[in-house]
């Protein structure tokens, strides 16, 4: 079958387009028109076609389907259902004021799977790339219980959430990490440029030069003769890296260390426990079971070692044990969190319980990446004052000794 782009009007004249399949034009006429569409045009492969155009377009690179464009995507389409309108009518909605080709194209074709008789989840579950595991079973869930608004609502408000912490992380590492790159090429300036010259001067002297000048001069030689070596060195150690983490035993290696890290293994790990807590709230309260929800949850939180955790309390929780004892055997969770979820299970609040425990961490995640970079900001400075410091000092040593040679 061919993929077919066309536009046409329905039974109330209202102008429609969208995607359908069918395996010549005049075929997929007889399905729009079965449909009650009547079809103004239609062409054949324009989506591939211009698919394909793409691939090495600066959209493509630019316009990709974003996780904000999907969060902003999904608060709209809890909003449209909340006023009454049908699904089909608000993803045409939704087409009409997304600005992302891709997304729109996305769009369509969901919309073009509504109309055919799928749910929406299973139309969305066409594009597992743009819609995860978590949100395809969450629309399962809302259409099954005949809370399709209520669970989008949740499913936006979680969404958002989520960005919120990850956007808040990356804002808070940004300029830590550009005062490092800064620093690194002013380093690089002048142990491979500035240098090399100062040295030319002081060898033209002929004067005994002090041991941190010399020090200084070895170091500018040394990445100077093997600029070139010392580049392929790196890339290929940081291909060696990546190619190790894809393994299943360099993963689990590399978020074990992850977890150790001084400062650091204590957030990531309190990130990690409020996006278990927040989604398998989300979950349960969406009416998904507790062993389904589990299941999905491990491929959120973003850890080998604790997602691997989690499905070992799945085990226990399927022989009949509670949730909070298998996670507190475990020791990757914070004893807060197992203490909180086994008062929520007493009570039978759980999903209460556990979606104040993400918001408690999201919080304290704050807090110490506030705390952090209060602290982190000058260190970095004080690193770059004293490398700049040594490579002044070695300059100028050598210079005040001249000076004070007899005349």
């Amino acid at each position: 079958m061919a993929l077919y782009e066309y536009e046409g009007l329905d039974s109330r004249g209202k102008e429609i387009h969208g995607i359908i399949d069918a395996d010549s034009p005049s075929s997929a006429k007889r399905k729009l028109k079965k449909d009650g569409i009547y079809t103004i045009t239609i062409t054949q492969g324009e989506e591939k076609d211009k698919a394909k155009k793409e691939l090495f377009t600066l959209e493509r690179l630019t316009r990709r389907i974003k996780r904000e464009d999907v969060v902003v995507l999904t608060r709209q389409m809890a909003t449209l259902t909340s006023a009454g309108l049908p699904v089909v009518e608000s993803l045409e909605a939704l087409i009409e004021q997304t600005e992302n080709a891709r997304l729109k194209r996305v769009l369509r074709g969901v919309k073009e799977k509504v109309n055919e008789g799928l749910s929406l989840a299973q139309s969305l579950a066409e594009y597992p790339k743009v819609f995860p595991t978590l949100y395809i079973n969450m629309i399962k869930a809302g259409e099954q219980s005949g809370t399709l608004e209520l669970t989008l609502k949740r499913l936006s408000n979680y969404l958002e959430k989520q960005l919120w912490l990850k956007n808040r992380i990356m804002a808070a590492l940004a300029y830590p990490m550009v005062m490092t790159l800064v620093g690194i090429f002013v380093l690089s300036f002048l142990i491979t440029y500035v240098i090399p010259k100062v040295s030319r001067i002081f060898e033209q002297i002929h004067q005994e030069l002090p041991l941190p000048t010399k020090i200084l001069i070895t170091i500018s030689d040394l990445f100077k003769n093997n600029i070139i070596l010392i580049i392929i060195l790196s890339i290929i150690t940081i291909f060696i890296i990546k190619k190790g983490i894809s393994t299943d035993k360099g993963e689990l290696v590399y978020h074990k260390f992850i977890l150790r890290l001084p400062i650091f293994g204590k957030l990531f790990r309190m990130v990690a426990s409020s996006r278990f807590a927040g989604t398998l709230s989300t979950l349960l309260g969406s009416g998904i079971p507790m062993l389904k929800a589990m299941d999905i949850v491990t491929d959120v939180v973003g850890n080998r070692i604790m997602a691997d955790a989690i499905k070992k309390a799945k085990e226990s929780i399927r022989e009949g044990e509670s949730i909070a004892e298998p996670l507190r055997r475990s020791n990757q969770y914070p004893a807060l969190l197992t203490h909180m979820i086994a008062i929520g299970e007493k009570t039978g609040e759980l999903e209460s319980m556990l979606n104040k425990i993400s918001e408690a961490y999201e919080n304290e995640i704050e807090a110490k990446i506030t705390a952090m970079l209060s602290i982190l900001e000058p260190v970095i400075i004080v690193i770059m004052g004293i490398i700049i410091g040594f490579i002044v000092l070695s300059i100028l040593l050598p210079i005040f000794e001249m000076n004070q040679l007899p005349t």
